[in-house]
């Protein structure tokens, strides 16, 4: 039967054409540029079909199968596609605007640059689906199956993701922004290049697997995983599992809060190079008890950073919280202390910890940190012995300040 009749049987509505079917099932019909926009297609066979750039802009096509047919940038603008078995269909740059494609098979379908902005998907199948570069501008993708789909540099502007499976799915480049996630898997998935995830809306809880932490390299916005769910305690520690031991970088910053301009600038520089530091103003939660949150930070965090000036040697916490970092230097074999000064009191104090410090621990020199260039290659400095391989034995006694 030529394409003409194909066209007229199938305009018959869908029994006379799936009977058609049934007894020229060697056939690979051909509606290439057809316009179906006022057929009745429901649960037509249409597998194998070549629909490329075929019309069928409002159609209703409930659980029609398209099982491999080929329907490049076929308009179905609006279609109702519910329940359709589109498993292997080439839906490549498909018109798909605002269709129902509710509960629908779309296995291994190739949804590349295909428009799907504000599609149906609840409850769709998309496992191992193509959907690189395609729109779906404020989708509804709500329960969808989106195990190992490719997603790369899908537009999901302001798409419902809640419910979504999107385990091991490629979403490199894709872009998020605005779209609304809850109860959401995002396990074995990368996160590291995926746009917008700080305007990400989060209406519950989301699952992120440790594996996607991983892949991501850690590379996620916090303000993302706390709206997914995930724990403080493990945002706080993320990067040190993935990125680097703990050894590394993590410290406890001392200071008096007279000296506290200081210390935010500095605690603001350390952040921004992904040292994680613990300071008091940022850290500390109200009811906390002072003492206690400090000697639980020393002991937790790899670096005692001690800011001495007239106004920490005058404090009398100081010498307690020296007293501790040499002792975890002996315990651990590794340094622990790193002192840097604001003014030149602690060269000349007589206090016995003071003195120690300074004969046996080089000071950074601080002085002039109001000075940018001086303040940066100090900064330097002391982040290159934060994140220096310290494996070193314990200072020795006899060591001297330079």
């Amino acid at each position: 039967m030529q394409k003409k009749g194909q066209l007229e049987r199938l305009k018959q509505g869908a029994d006379a054409w799936n009977l058609w079917r049934a007894q020229n099932s060697r056939i690979a019909p051909d509606l290439r540029w057809v316009d179906l926009s006022e057929a009745n297609l429901t649960g037509a066979d249409l597998s194998r079909a070549d629909l490329s750039r075929a019309n069928l802009g409002a159609v209703n096509l409930g659980a029609a199968i398209f099982f491999e047919a080929n329907l490049l940038r076929a308009d179905l603008f609006k279609a109702n596609l519910r329940e359709a078995d589109l498993h292997r269909a080439n839906l490549q740059r498909a018109d798909l605007r605002e269709a129902d494609l509710g509960k629908a098979n779309l296995g291994e379908a190739d949804l590349r640059a295909a428009k799907l902005r504000g599609a149906d998907l609840r409850e769709a199948n998309l496992g191992e689906a193509n959907l690189g570069e395609a729109n779906l501008f404020e989708a509804n993708l709500r329960w969808v199956d989106l195990r190992w789909v490719d997603l790369r540099g899908a537009d999901l502007h302001g798409a419902d993701l809640r419910g979504a499976n999107l385990q091991g799915a490629d979403l490199r480049g894709a872009d998020l922004n605005d779209s609304t996630i809850a109860y959401t898997t995002l396990g074995d998935i990368d996160l590291g290049e995926v746009k917008g995830l700080e305007t990400v809306r989060h209406l519950g809880p989301s699952t992120i697997g440790v594996d996607a932490i991983y892949r991501s390299n850690a590379n996620i916005p916090e303000v993302f995983l706390r709206g997914a769910g995930v724990p403080d305690n493990f945002i706080t520690y993320m990067n040190s599992l993935v990125v680097r031991p703990i050894e590394y970088y993590s410290c406890f910053i001392s200071y008096s809060t007279k000296d506290e301009d200081f210390a935010k600038h500095l605690y603001a520089h350390l952040q921004s190079e992904h040292v994680r530091c613990w300071f008091a103003p940022e850290d500390l939660k109200i009811g906390d008890r002072f003492r206690t949150r400090i000697d639980e930070a020393i002991r937790i965090y790899d670096k005692l950073l001690l800011v001495l000036s007239k106004n920490s040697i005058e404090s009398p916490w100081v010498e307690d919280e020296v007293e501790a970092a040499f002792e975890k230097e002996r315990k651990e074999k590794k340094f622990v202390l790193f002192p840097i000064r604001l003014d030149d009191v602690v060269m000349t104090a007589s206090q016995a910890w003071a003195v120690r410090v300074r004969r046996i621990v080089h000071m950074g020199d601080f002085t002039g940190w109001k000075e940018h260039d001086q303040y940066k290659k100090v900064f330097t400095q002391l982040l290159r012995g934060l994140k220096a391989d310290d494996k070193a034995t314990v200072r020795s006694e006899s060591a001297s300040q330079s």
